[in-house]
């Protein structure tokens, strides 16, 4: 290990166009990176590496908070903890497959895509496991029942679809339309945000208007809803790099602000869920039924093989970059 040396890193002038990044001027690793050098490179200060470790190091803590709930819980056999289970493993699963994609991503540009196309498929579960999560635990005691809360999981199921469609597809008209790309992928997991929120809209107005009393669990998905329209403001501002390219390169930018503020975001989403889930078991299992092992883990399933679907065909129609063709552009350079 000690002859091992640290890749070498590149000026944004110095890469393909599909690696390059707005505002950030340097610290890019070589577009032909091998798996050694990408998982070295995340020892080493590159404009990834904070990117890296504010998805891989959060992960663990859900891991943690998990095995928790595994010790206290029976996940097993209690139906009512189904749709948490679904939860959080998702929770686990898209903040590893984010740190994942960044690691590997500058092995090729066919592996950028593939990287980020799995990205947005764990975020786009992790949405559908917000829907069953809600639907279960945070659904307003008028909508119990409705057929909206009978839908719910359904409809969850097609926004996860659309988001890694969309997403996907984002990323073939990126290099000609960056701007029309932008809109397509944020518009993708804003779509599923707004749905899977709907009802902690209506619980937190309905508090505004005096018709129920403020809770843990409110508070909680007040500053859950503040962080999420906080990471998607950096998402889709690129601030502040936009403002002063090249100052934010390594510490700072845009998209570790994003990774900070989803993980924190989540983590009081987490909170509430389980505030949510223990104070108004109850009430909503004499009111509504006992979430199903179809409804909860088989959905879930389901969820995973069409994504895994979606993600081979938009892989499939990568246009393949000859090897040569990138060396060639860095000794242009």
């Amino acid at each position: 290990m000690l002859s091992l040396r640290l890749p070498q890193l590149f000026d944004i002038h110095q890469v393909p166009k599909v690696f390059r990044e707005d505002g950030i001027m340097s610290g890019y690793r070589h577009p032909r990176s091998s798996a050694l050098d990408c998982i070295l490179s995340s020892f080493q200060m590159t404009n990834e590496t904070v990117n890296i470790w504010t998805h891989f190091l959060p992960t663990w803590y859900f891991l943690w908070r998990f095995s928790m709930l595994c010790t206290s819980l029976d996940f097993l056999m209690d139906s009512y903890t189904w749709p948490l289970l679904v939860y959080m493993l998702l929770i686990c699963l898209y903040p590893f497959t984010s740190s994942c994609a960044h690691t590997f991503s500058s092995m090729s540009a066919e592996a950028r895509h593939i990287c980020y196309f799995f990205d947005y498929g764990a975020l786009s579960l992790y949405s559908l496991g917000c829907a069953i999560t809600y639907g279960s635990y945070a659904m307003p005691d008028r909508w119990v029942n409705s057929w909206l809360h009978q839908h719910f999981v359904t409809i969850g199921v097609a926004n996860s679809l659309f988001c890694t469609s969309m997403s996907c597809y984002s990323r073939f008209v990126e290099l000609q339309f960056p701007h029309k790309s932008k809109i397509l992928r944020t518009a993708a997991f804003i779509v599923p945000f707004l749905f899977d929120s709907f009802p902690l809209f209506y619980r937190l107005l309905s508090c505004c208007w005096g018709s129920c009393s403020p809770s843990e669990a409110l508070a909680s998905h007040s500053y859950h809803l503040l962080f999420a329209f906080l990471t998607c403001f950096l998402f889709a501002s690129h601030l502040p790099e936009r403002l002063a390219p090249g100052r934010f390169d390594y510490i700072g930018h845009s998209h570790q602000l994003f990774h900070v503020c989803a993980v924190v975001g989540t983590h009081f989403q987490m909170e509430a869920v389980l505030t949510d889930m223990a104070s108004r078991k109850d009430w909503l299992t004499s009111h509504s039924s006992l979430p199903s092992f179809p409804a909860t883990v088989g959905v879930l399933v389901l969820g995973v093989l069409l994504n895994l679907g979606i993600i081979g065909i938009f892989s499939a129609g990568l246009p393949r970059t000859p090897r040569q063709s990138t060396s060639a552009h860095l000794h242009q350079e």
